[in-house]
């Protein structure tokens, strides 16, 4: 079992762009699924995956991926900033840069584990060591 990774992408990069407004992941997830059908990719279940935008909202902050934006750089009480371990997923998931590919079916392998912090962290090291794993 893996993850969503475009999803997962979508809702890093709100993160980044979420300055003075509420994140939204359930939100975001209709986005992408709107965008996704206008490209002709089905969407099967779109409450199912609206669920799986806020299941990673949580993991992604319990997980020290994304963490409170502090007030003075807009943070509101409900939006986020990238951690550095963010950043990293960020890079390696990231369809706007090659070997994207390659990273996610190296997180893939992992299973739901690829986002436990300890696991993740000792990819993104192999990785930077690793231009296969990274692009």
């Amino acid at each position: 079992m893996s993850y969503n990774w475009d999803l997962m992408e979508r809702l890093l990069h709100e993160v980044q762009n979420s300055a003075c407004k509420g994140f939204a992941p359930r939100l975001h997830a209709e986005e992408l699924a709107a965008e996704q059908a206008n490209a002709g990719q089905p969407i099967t279940n779109l409450d199912g995956l609206r669920k799986e935008a806020a299941d990673y909202e949580a993991l992604l902050l319990r997980s020290g991926f994304i963490e409170p934006r502090p007030e003075q750089l807009g943070g509101n009480g409900e939006n986020f900033i990238l951690t550095s371990r963010g950043l990293r997923l960020l890079s390696l998931i990231d369809g706007g840069f090659p070997g994207h590919s390659t990273a996610r079916e190296h997180l893939d392998q992992q299973g739901k584990a690829a986002l436990v912090p300890e696991v993740f962290d000792e990819l993104a090291v192999r990785a930077a060591r690793d231009p296969a794993i990274a692009g």
